[in-house]
């Protein structure tokens, strides 16, 4: 079997959570599975860590798929001269986007509907996009693969698809994230939060992840204890917006919210293993790799009680309406005087996180693309 796959978003040292699933299943699938041949195609020059085995063929095509325009030329054509001229049997598309005039037979994954739920959230050109194109690549995909039983039950009810050609996939943790000592906390609380302990965020910088609440959050618990405690943000500023930037300066606390920028693996390992807790309070997620990863960490979590969040924390998290200041600050302070509390939480974390690991992942999705081929006969 030839599966040709679209690994536009495996870009080194920038991968969200859609390029860090593309990364670790297909790291596995095109190691375990040597019998059959890949084609990895790119939109831009590559790095070699992303041709993870020898069966696999890389190949570039154009335009950088960045912008709406783009995305269309990129999938419409530039993805089907590739997959007729390697004779693929199979595209595999882990970020949802499928090619509408290929012929080829098609597996999309799509993580979540965030765009139809919050397009608020989305500029006016890429929200028309979306409303456009992703009806028609769910009906386009002959198989489909989602990371929470959430977002399986939305593409049902959205889009009338066929459930029994669904399958959750939930995502993993990278083996990188795990507990450290006490002596590396301290050592990574005096480089990123002048030796304090903090609060994180970590992930895209984007109005659905919600960081005006968490700032005001962190304002409401500053002024409920004394103490020096800081909220450290982890991510890139993509998707600031006016109603963070007035959060932040309104907030009597804002010399005590540091923002790091992107950093490397590494980096945000040691900082999620040293953090007094996670604050994941997003409005919406289709998986919430950041949560699982606080838990091989065994960092507490304070996430969502929303979308597919409960999934993921089980009943290890502390778990908060997005919508309300009040309840992520008294979460905050939970967390922050209870000892008790956090240990209870690592503990049952340490059962919840066994539920989700990448081998998992790639193994259903192996899976479901065999069901796709096999359906195809």
């Amino acid at each position: 079997m030839l599966i040709a796959v679209n690994t536009r978003l495996l870009l080194q040292n920038k991968l969200e959570g859609i390029g860090r699933f593309t990364c670790e299943t297909l790291r596995i699938i095109t190691q375990k599975h040597s019998e059959h041949r890949f084609i990895f195609i790119f939109d831009r020059k590559f790095s070699p860590d992303f041709i993870f085995s020898s069966n696999i063929t890389p190949v570039i095509t154009y335009p950088q798929a960045r912008h709406p325009v783009l995305w269309y030329t990129f999938f419409e054509w530039g993805v089907p001269p590739v997959l007729t001229k390697h004779n693929a049997d199979l595209f595999l598309s882990p970020d949802g986007w499928l090619s509408l005039r290929t012929k080829t037979r098609s597996m999309a994954v799509i993580h979540d509907l965030n765009f139809f739920h919050f397009p608020e959230f989305i500029p006016w050109h890429i929200n028309q996009y979306y409303a456009y194109f992703f009806p028609r690549f769910v009906h386009k995909a002959h198989r489909i693969a989602t990371v929470s039983e959430f977002t399986r039950q939305d593409i049902v009810s959205r889009f009338g698809y066929d459930n029994s050609k669904i399958d959750v996939v939930y995502n993993g943790a990278n083996e990188l994230f795990s507990p450290v000592s006490e002596n590396e906390k301290r050592n990574t609380q005096e480089k990123f939060a002048n030796g304090c302990q903090y609060f994180l965020f970590t992930g895209l910088i984007h109005p659905r992840k919600n960081l005006t609440n968490l700032i005001r959050a962190f304002k409401q618990f500053k002024q409920s204890v004394n103490c020096n405690v800081k909220l450290l943000i982890v991510g890139s500023r993509k998707w600031w917006t006016d109603d963070m930037q007035k959060a932040l300066e309104k907030s009597a606390f804002r010399e005590e919210i540091i923002f790091t920028g992107r950093v490397d693996d590494e980096s945000l390992h040691m900082i999620m293993a040293s953090a007094l807790a996670l604050v994941y309070a997003s409005h919406f997620e289709g998986f919430g790799i950041p949560i699982l990863e606080a838990m091989y960490c065994d960092t507490p979590v304070i996430t969502s009680e929303t979308s597919s969040m409960p999934e993921v924390g089980g009943d290890a998290v502390l778990y908060v309406n997005p919508q309300s200041i009040e309840s992520i600050k008294n979460a905050m302070l939970s967390i922050f005087q209870d000892t008790n509390l956090r240990n209870r939480l690592i503990v049952k974390a340490r059962i919840q996180r066994e539920k989700f690991t990448w081998k998992k992942t790639a193994d259903k999705l192996w899976a479901g693309i065999e069901k796709c081929f096999e359906e195809g006969k």
